[in-house]
């Protein structure tokens, strides 16, 4: 729940009674002129971190405290605490992964607030909660928010390595627990934000980091030089040794992998201001050798799938904006990338090398298809998947008879199954009972045209027995190539019991058709991702699937932004709107963590044209000051480093100053979290709760 720090304003009745005038907000005389342009900022103040700035504590408290207050007087909360309560507590299963004969995945009964890490040896066909546990978060912390981020067992699977994530944030450490004893070492890896330890073999891994902040910035501080470092168990992280810098390009961010085999070391390289990457190969044994380089320039995207003996595979969109697969033989001389398997009719969303075959995962107008190749890139046929859905998680390594991958749609949470890479033959190794029937909700896709003319995708998703208009809640999030297919989601599900409609909207920005798609919507084209999904919640109502003061919508983060502009531009359409840790100051989003790294859709606010394009839709920037705009639940967290609650507090006072009609405009502030990741299950049950009642509340949806 957020913040309690005061008594509660008493309301009494939510929607009919007016509101008690909200929480004072200082404003600041701050204007500044760029770009010849005047722009006031009169609650920069509200930036600064909570744990750092009394002034900042003080608002958010007496924000939560009225917010705890009209949300209290919501009937509709308490129903959907319940059912998401029903929904989430079933058996959850993550992804296997095989090493040294052994299986390891996560596992959750189902309310637990975190998944905790199971091991077992390699016998049975089905996953079940019995393996022994090597980690349980839940131990970790007496709140639920201390999380386990990522995980690796090493070569020969005598080390596990895995991540601790705090209150939510990006900031990782890297902690190894010895598999044969059961005891945790004393290796400690700090300032890692992503990638977690590449085992070369069972004693040296590769990893990311950033130099330690200075004391009081690690909430805040800009990602600047990242590099690439190897460390060896049983000695200090003050002793690793340096890989790869790029000292004279600070903007630069530094990945790294190894191939299965350890023999080969990919550094991938970008710095956010276009969407490719540098690619440079490096053999583990001579990490002082000269890079094979192949690619110097961020044109184009470069995945390594896997390196197979000296020959690598490689996922590309260079020619192939629905990306094609490329192979590079090590061995060579002077080593050529070569064409493997072409470009098709349908986006290749991902591909792994499994056994003797390579697995892809197309998306055909945004459903998953899985079909499987040769090492040489002839086709050896298609896995069958149970219905319109999307495959997660490849899982498996080259040479072995067996593979895992997860499945899961709008009505069906996601299944683990096991893949027989000989014969092609699949199926769920996952037993639990439901507390739901999938078959009685109905999955459909329509598409429809934009203000362009552009043919959208979009699911729609009911109860068989709902017809007519209903409270329907609109879903996007078109950006950063980043695909939305058919996915389980408990809060959604919970929705649907209620007698709503789900509508998934995959607008451009996102990787759907591939990396076209996505630059439809990057930078000045951004507008298009904005007209999408405005013309989505014109096609719902004008076909009757909503009706009027029926129409919810809802995104985060980047579909936080989303929410921000359309409801600048359109408040007369949308009925209630949630906007979920939005980027909602685009002039000053570069300043904080990786916000310099997302130029490549959003442009530099401190590059004149970009300026003025990013001005224009900046929604903190664009609240009118007077108006009629529907109830707006603003949702952030307090501890979100990766886009900062400054945005969302700064954007929730310039609603609450205006002058917008009698509809309420809140902010809902998450104590000890961040940006999703890691959020323990006893909050994902109170945000959503208070998220889902205040939809419903406002869309008139009675839930039955």
């Amino acid at each position: 729940m957020p913040v309690h720090a005061q008594e509660p304003v008493p309301i009494t009745n939510a929607k009919e009674a007016s509101l008690p005038s909200y929480p004072e907000t200082r404003r600041d005389d701050v204007v500044e002129t760029i770009f010849g342009t005047n722009v006031a900022d009169p609650y920069r103040w509200l930036e600064a971190d909570v744990r750092n700035s009394a002034d900042v504590a003080d608002w958010v408290a007496r924000q939560s405290a009225f917010t705890d207050a009209y949300l209290a007087t919501l009937n509709e909360r308490e129903w959907f605490a319940a059912k998401l309560g029903e929904m989430l507590d079933y058996e959850r299963f993550g992804i296997p992964e095989k090493k040294g004969g052994l299986l390891f995945y996560t596992y959750n009964p189902g309310l637990a607030d975190q998944d905790v890490l199971l091991m077992k040896p390699m016998s049975g066909d089905v996953l079940d909660g019995n393996g022994q546990v090597l980690l349980d978060p839940n131990e970790w912390s007496d709140d639920g928010t201390v999380a386990l981020a990522g995980w690796n067992p090493s070569a020969q699977a005598k080390i596990l390595s895995y991540q601790v994530q705090e209150a939510g944030s990006d900031w990782n450490t890297i902690e190894f627990l010895d598999l044969a004893t059961g005891q945790k070492l004393a290796d400690r890896i700090e300032w890692v934000k992503t990638g977690g330890a590449q085992w070369i073999d069972d004693r040296r891994f590769v990893y990311s980091r950033f130099p330690e902040p200075a004391e009081g910035d690690d909430f805040q501080v800009a990602n600047r030089n990242q590099q690439i470092w190897m460390h060896v168990l049983g000695q200090p992280q003050s002793a690793d040794r340096l890989i790869y810098a790029t000292p004279d390009r600070p903007s630069m961010l530094h990945g790294a992998s190894v191939s299965a085999d350890g023999r080969w070391l990919f550094i991938y390289s970008q710095d956010g201001s276009v969407p490719g990457n540098e690619l440079r190969i490096l053999p583990v044994e001579d990490l002082a050798a000269e890079p094979i380089v192949v690619a110097d320039t961020m044109d184009h995207q470069w995945e390594v799938i896997e390196a197979v003996g000296d020959t690598v595979i490689l996922r590309t969109d260079k020619d192939a904006p629905l990306y094609r697969l490329m192979s590079l033989d090590l061995s060579a001389g002077q080593p050529q990338v070569e064409e493997l398997i072409a470009q098709g009719q349908h986006n290749m969303d991902a591909a792994r090398v499994m056994g003797d075959r390579i697995v892809i995962d197309y998306l055909e107008d945004v459903k998953s298809r899985l079909r499987l190749f040769t090492l040489d890139g002839k086709p050896a046929g298609e896995v069958g998947l149970p219905g319109i859905g999307s495959v997660a998680g490849l899982s498996g390594e080259p040479g072995e008879s067996e593979a895992w991958f997860g499945f899961s749609s709008f009505n069906r949470p996601p299944e683990v199954y096991r893949l027989d890479l000989a014969t092609g033959d699949s199926r769920s190794i996952v037993d639990r009972t439901l507390g739901f029937d999938p078959e009685q909700f109905v999955v459909e896709q329509v598409f429809y045209p934009s203000a362009d003319d552009t043919r959208i995708p979009m699911f729609i998703v009911k109860r068989a027995d709902v017809t007519g208009p209903a409270p329907t809640l609109l879903y996007a999030y078109g950006g950063f190539n980043v695909s939305l297919p058919p996915s389980f989601s408990s809060t959604r599900m919970a929705w649907l019991q209620a007698g709503g409609v789900f509508a998934l909207a995959n607008i451009r920005g996102g990787g759907e058709y591939g990396s076209a798609w996505h630059d439809a919507a990057r930078g000045p084209k951004r507008e298009n991702a904005f007209a999408d999904f405005i013309a989505a919640g014109e096609w719902l109502k004008a076909n009757g699937v909503t009706g009027g003061n029926q129409l919810a919508i809802q995104g985060g983060s980047n579909g936080g932004l989303l929410m921000g502009v359309v409801t600048n531009r359109r408040p007369d359409l949308f009925d209630v709107v949630n906007a979920d840790v939005g980027v909602m100051d685009m002039l000053r989003f570069d300043r904080w963590g990786y916000g310099r790294a997302w130029a490549a859709d959003y442009g530099f606010p401190d590059v004149e044209e970009d300026f003025h394009v990013l001005r224009s839709y900046s929604p903190y920037h664009n609240v009118p000051a007077s108006g009629d705009y529907p109830a707006i639940l603003v949702t952030t967290a307090d501890t979100d480093d990766r886009v900062i609650p400054g945005h969302s507090f700064k954007y929730a006072a310039a609603l609450q100053h205006a002058e917008l009609g009698n509809s309420p405009h809140l902010i809902r502030i998450e104590t000890r979290a961040g940006h999703g990741a890691g959020m323990p299950v006893s909050k994902i049950i109170g945000k959503n709760a208070d998220v889902l009642g205040f939809l419903a509340h406002w869309t008139d949806l009675q839930p039955d």
